[in-house]
């Protein structure tokens, strides 16, 4: 992500990301971005499918224009099946990869998966009557393991607090909690 640096298509993805809130994403910016991302994801690497996927989805459909024509790249079949095989049964969370422990962050990195999926596969004209994760799972393991009493979120129980996971966990339960057209909170209604 830097000269002499590893290569990391995570990089990419917050890059185009921030291009885009800043409002200096261009074509010339993102010219081969697609390939590049193809190109440089391992069979090793954290996150193989989500990663190449993630970075490629949010411009294909928010904003079609800028890699129109490559929806080809990203095998939906093969994402949905590495997908729903990351939140664990045990404890409600999602794993990053095979083997690995639930982290809380993951809520995001792939939960945060299911929405672009699933826009994905609508656009090709297959419908998604329910979530295809168990969202209120998740949101028991952020609300009750990933807490720290004195704010903040964590990755695990045990862990200390820190804004990367207060970040990406919330946007997880944020996930878990309002999409597909309905609302889903753990907990009782408000009065």
């Amino acid at each position: 992500m830097h000269f002499g640096g590893e290569t990391d298509i995570r990089g990419a993805y917050c890059a185009m990301s921030v291009a885009s809130l800043t409002g200096v994403l261009t074509p010339e910016l993102c010219r081969d971005t697609a390939e590049w991302i193809v190109r440089h994801t391992r069979v090793d690497s954290l996150d193989v499918q989500v990663w190449k996927h993630m970075a490629v989805m949010p411009f294909v459909d928010w904003q079609h224009w800028l890699f129109y024509g490559k929806g080809h790249l990203v095998d939906q079949q093969s994402l949905l099946r590495w997908l729903v095989h990351r939140q664990m049964r045990l404890e409600g969370g999602f794993q990053g990869r095979t083997n690995k422990l639930v982290d809380g962050c993951y809520s995001f990195w792939q939960g945060g998966a299911f929405p672009l999926l699933y826009s994905l596969l609508s656009k090709g004209g297959n419908s998604i009557p329910s979530h295809l994760f168990d969202e209120r799972a998740l949101q028991e393991y952020l609300l009750i393991c990933c807490q720290n009493p004195n704010g903040g979120l964590l990755d695990k129980p045990g862990k200390a607090r820190d804004v990367f996971h207060t970040c990406y966990t919330l946007s997880g339960l944020s996930v878990a909690q309002h999409f597909l057209e309905r609302t889903y909170i753990l907990g009782p209604p408000k009065k």
